[in-house]
């Protein structure tokens, strides 16, 4: 046998070892993600108005604060489903970025839908007013 060819093998070997070991690593931490995932979400979408609330605490006390605002961006990577919402506040433009899964996210409900034809919707930190406003689209039921 050509030297070639024995090398083929022990890296055909090699990587198929590797994709054994990442498949078994995806499992384990998936097994270790899913009692934290929430089931309860409902899909949205970037454009979309929504109505965030967050638990807070102050003293002993613990209160659910809203935050309203319009999708710029989502990131989705299973346990760590990350949206940023922008709304703008006395004129001046505020985002936040809220872990969905997370304990101290409590609730969000969608108010509008927007039709955009971006997947993130930075361009709307540039504009001022109304031409911020994003079309609305209707879904059907």
């Amino acid at each position: 046998m050509k030297k070639s060819t024995i090398r083929n093998k022990k890296l055909m070997s090699f990587k198929s070892l590797v994709t054994v070991e990442r498949f078994m690593n995806n499992k384990l931490i998936k097994s270790v993600e899913q009692p934290h995932l929430k089931e309860n979400l409902k899909e949205v979408f970037v454009g979309d108005t929504v109505k965030v609330g967050i638990s807070v605490e102050e003293g002993n006390k613990e209160r659910v604060q809203f935050y309203e605002g319009i999708i710029l961006a989502k990131s989705k990577s299973c346990i760590n489903f990350t949206i940023s919402v922008r709304k703008v506040f006395q004129g001046i433009g505020v985002e936040r970025a809220f872990l969905v899964n997370s304990p101290k996210f409590v609730s969000m409900e969608i108010l509008k839908s927007s039709r955009v034809s971006k997947s993130k919707l930075y361009y709307l930190r540039n504009i001022i007013g109304k031409a911020g406003r994003l079309k609305q689209s209707y879904k059907k039921k």
